[in-house]
């Protein structure tokens, strides 16, 4: 028992700790940063205001994550993030295919407590900033109301991540709110009136079918006379969560410190709304329903953004300008909403893509005027247009990872974020940030510690794609429909497609390239020839192009232009960085499956060429008659672990019973680790909550693989992979000449395939990544390995 008599005050207890990097904002950016520094060997403290992590991605608000695969609707072939955010989303993929928002909790919160160098602190509010002198953080003070605990937070660096900008708004940081004028940046996308100043708040509801009449009688706060605005978002009784995304409020108010006004206002709307479909008779089918859930915070889209020694504009990303200080890459659209939300009379939002993504640089990640001060999330460095892109969840949360990387460099040099703009430092923070699984646009990996460099690599075979067979249902052209092929410079394109043709018709096809060797954007036409064809099934299709070669390397596109009197046959054959594309609409992100922007926009126009979603999105069937030879084993030490311009990947021959990779080098080596990537489908979203996946693994991603002496000796085994990247960290370094990798196809269908393999010296911090065998087994294998692999 405790007592205690009257006093005149009494405060709070205070914890003070102290650590490398002090993160406050827990949402996906403030996650994903943690644990890559964490990972790096930074001792981090990440301060969530909130019971849960996530952010936006959390169970409290429920939106889920996207970044510049936008839902699979734009031109950004290949696109997901990469790194810690790209693991965290494949394993939500196998634990929660059915997109539970509370099951994704516990996704991001077990990778994040499993890291032992990061202190979390939940339900805590950053209230109070000290400083050592005028540009730079001493510490930072939070209150934890659950525990009543006063936290003192002391770091040589700092990252905010808290959305608001808590930190860098009572630092002092230099700071914008509300969008710049058209004359700033000369951003021809730059909002007039009709646009207002700010993109608002959001809050979701679900719905739930009770088996029984429910009745519902709306809270006296219940917004009346929503039927028009309904109307004009095509509302859907069957839709939830953030299908919800334009009940939006607040542009036209302060998007911080009107927040709970705007929440009230929101509340309003969403009970409105359940009052107008349950009660006014317009909507059948609803008798049953009833709400299951309704946000309690709103999801926050804009508020201050911080300047850092660059802002980034509409011209950087929609002419997909290179910076030397490239760390990060976006590709979302350029995604402005009307400040009046739901109340507005037009569409809820204008959405413009670029023709691939963009490189996001360094220098917006750091505050200008403040020394130790880093910034992710939707508060880094960027004009309101580019903002639009920029501040969605996947991009934020892959931004912070080249925060965490940069931190983890700044801490072993006793530097400052500024520091690492000269060219050498930023040549090591790109390859430190490569080797986590960082994709930066146009920067491929050339570690010279990795020991792949001097590795002389080998096959027991590959693939020399000459034919695709028919397998799966033919696609009646109702749209255009064209398959992607990587083809080197200067060679030609050609090869025989297969159709069912139901009338005498005219065919047209076209051969597209991309003006730009890295984009997926059929923009360059080589040709065009229009064939006719008789009435018949299994009927060829000669594509053929002889007077037109590749002007790089890089895709063609060859297009089958809509014709509902042919059904092209497909096959449901994969191969990594080989796709089928049609360019039916994508409602989504896209009103049209033509871009047509405004003339004074400054934004491109061009045609929209997508995959369908898995189950659907078969490749064509083919034939060629030159096979397409660029899948060699050397792809796996070529520094770029995706498809680009090319498919960048070793795979096998189908027809190989037991795919190898021999590893030799010269003299003997000590290798203390071993990093592999595989194929988990880049172009897949893998949206977090809600869509629903139809499969736990990716099709094409290795599940089983051994990693052999050339003696025999089994130093690795895994099984049940289902991670992008695995790493396997010996416990005693083993000294070698030779590796012996052996890889299983994931499936008939899907012959087995490696992006990337690296070897280094020493084992690395990271020791989480993949699955398979058991820990026991593999230590067992491990310390033999590290004993008898010499021999």
């Amino acid at each position: 028992m405790i007592v205690d008599g009257p006093r005149d005050a009494r405060t709070f207890r205070t914890e003070r700790l102290s650590a490398d990097l002090v993160i406050v904002g827990g949402g996906m950016a403030g996650v994903c940063g943690a644990i890559t520094a964490a990972r790096q060997g930074v001792r981090v403290v990440l301060v969530q205001d909130r019971p849960v992590l996530g952010g936006n991605a959390g169970s409290e608000v429920r939106l889920w994550i996207l970044g510049a695969t936008s839902h699979m609707g734009n031109n950004n072939r290949w696109a997901r993030e990469g790194g810690v955010i790209d693991e965290i989303l494949v394993e939500n993929m196998y634990r929660n295919p059915e997109g539970n928002p509370v099951i994704f909790d516990t996704v991001v919160l077990e990778k994040v407590v499993n890291e032992p160098n990061i202190t979390l602190l939940l339900n805590t509010s950053v209230y109070e900033v000290t400083k050592r002198d005028a540009d730079r953080i001493a510490s930072v003070r939070g209150f934890c109301a659950q525990n009543q605990t006063v936290y003192d937070l002391h770091a040589p660096l700092f990252c905010d991540a808290s959305g608001d900008g808590v930190v860098g708004f009572l630092a002092g940081a230099a700071f914008r709110m509300g969008a710049e004028s058209k004359d700033e940046f000369g951003e021809g996308f730059a909002p007039s009136e009709r646009f207002g100043e700010l993109l608002g708040h959001s809050i979701y509801f679900y719905t739930k079918d009770q088996g029984r009449p429910v009745e519902f009688i709306p809270p006296s706060f219940a917004k009346q006379n929503l039927d028009p605005h309904l109307k004009a978002r095509n509302y859907k009784v069957d839709h939830h969560g953030c299908q919800l995304w334009w009940l939006e409020y607040g542009g036209r108010h302060d998007t911080i410190h009107d927040t709970e006004r705007i929440k009230w206002e929101l509340w309003s709307v969403v009970y409105g709304i359940w009052d107008h479909v349950k009660n006014s008779g317009e909507y059948t089918d609803v008798d049953t329903l009833t709400l299951e859930w309704v946000g309690l915070i709103p999801g926050k889209r804009e508020s201050r953004r911080f300047e850092g020694p660059y802002i980034l504009t509409q011209q950087d990303l929609v002419e997909q300008r290179t910076f030397d200080d490239a760390v990060s890459f976006g590709g979302w659209s350029l995604d402005l909403h009307p400040a009046d939300g739901v109340y507005a009379d037009g569409p809820g939002c204008v959405q413009y893509h670029s023709k691939g993504v963009y490189q996001i640089p360094y220098r917006c990640l750091f505050s200008r005027n403040i020394s130790n001060l880093f910034l992710a999330g939707r508060i880094i460095s960027a004009s309101h247009v580019a903002f639009g892109s920029t501040r969605v969840m996947a991009t934020c949360a892959h931004n912070a990872q080249a925060v965490a990387v940069a931190a983890a460099m700044c801490i072993t040099r006793g530097a400052r974020p500024a520091d690492l703009i000269g060219p050498h430092a930023m040549r090591e923070l790109q390859s430190r940030l490569l080797r986590t699984g960082q994709f930066i646009p146009g920067v491929s990996h050339t570690d010279t510690t990795d020991l792949m460099q001097v590795c002389d690599i080998s096959a027991s075979s590959e693939l020399a794609l000459s034919e695709t067979k028919p397998s799966t249902d033919p696609l009646r052209l109702t749209h255009g429909a064209a398959v992607m092929l990587p083809v080197r410079s200067g060679e030609r394109v050609d090869c025989e497609l297969l159709a069912d043709v139901e009338d005498t018709t005219e065919l047209v096809l076209e051969l597209f390239a991309s003006e730009r060797s890295n984009n997926h954007t059929p923009d360059l036409k080589l040709a065009e020839q229009r064939i006719t064809l008789e009435a018949g099934t299994n009927r060829p299709i000669e594509a053929a192009f002889p007077n037109a070669s590749m002007p790089h390397d890089g895709y063609a596109f060859i297009i089958c232009r809509a014709n509902e009197n042919v059904l092209v046959h497909r096959s449901d054959v994969i191969i990594p960085g080989v796709l089928a594309l049609t360019d039916r609409m994508n409602g989504r992100v896209a009103t049209s499956n033509v871009q047509r922007p405004p003339d004074d926009s400054g934004i491109d126009t061009f045609e929209l060429w997508r995959p369908d979603r898995r189950p659907k999105g078969h490749l064509l069937a083919m034939k060629s008659a030159t096979p397409i030879a660029m899948f060699g084993p050397e792809n796996v030490t070529n520094g770029v672990a995706r498809p680009t311009s090319a498919p960048n990947a070793w795979v096998a021959s189908p027809d190989d019973p037991h795919p190898v990779l021999y590893l030799r080098w010269d003299s003997d080596v000590t290798i203390g680790r071993i990093e592999l990537s595989f194929d988990t489908d880049w172009d897949h979203p893998m949206e977090s909550v809600l869509m629903g996946h139809p499969e736990r693994v990716m099709p094409n991603c290795v599940r089983a693989f051994t990693v052999r002496c050339p003696g025999g000796l089994v130093v690795h085994r895994q099984a049940n992979n289902h991670q992008t990247r695995v790493a396997i960290d010996f416990d005693k370094p083993i000294v070698t000449r030779g590796l012996v990798i052996e890889v299983e196809h994931p499936a008939p269908n899907a012959p087995a395939a490696v992006f990337e393999i690296r070897a280094y010296e020493q084992p690395g911090e990271n020791r989480s990544l993949g699955s398979g065998a058991s820990d026991q087994e593999n230590l067992r294998l491990r310390s033999a390995a590290a004993l008898e692999c010499q021999s």
